[in-house]
């Protein structure tokens, strides 16, 4: 499932979209990348948080959620653990396409609200 994840690399962000053809935004493309492994999540970031188990942040696995308040709002961003902190995501209309990032980066860290396991 992650190596999918990370095939996808560079897919363009796209505001409410979930395909690679169309682009991603960060539910979309979380939403996609289960999908393709048979394995059906909510649409938005809140209602995966909301439908899935939480896990400690010590104890990531790789194909976890991480979750983030990016917007004041908490569960405004979900990306794919992958390993070693780091996780594959859709950040934003700026960075515009699918990446890879660091837990450990301080924008990222600060926002780090939770982890869940689908």
């Amino acid at each position: 499932m992650v190596s999918y994840a990370l095939s996808l690399q560079g897919t363009p962000y796209h505001y409410g979209k979930s395909s690679p053809s169309e682009g991603f935004d960060c539910s979309g493309f979380v939403k996609h990348v289960y999908e393709h492994q048979g394995i059906s999540l909510p649409r938005t970031v809140q209602g995966m948080a909301q439908s899935l188990n939480q896990v400690p942040k010590e104890d990531l696995h790789s194909g976890d959620l991480v979750f983030f308040n990016t917007d004041g709002k908490p569960f405004s961003h979900v990306g794919i653990y992958v390993n070693n902190d780091n996780f594959i995501h859709a950040p934003s209309q700026r960075t515009g396409k699918v990446l890879v990032s660091s837990l450990k980066n301080r924008y990222w860290e600060e926002r780090f609200i939770c982890a869940r396991r689908p």
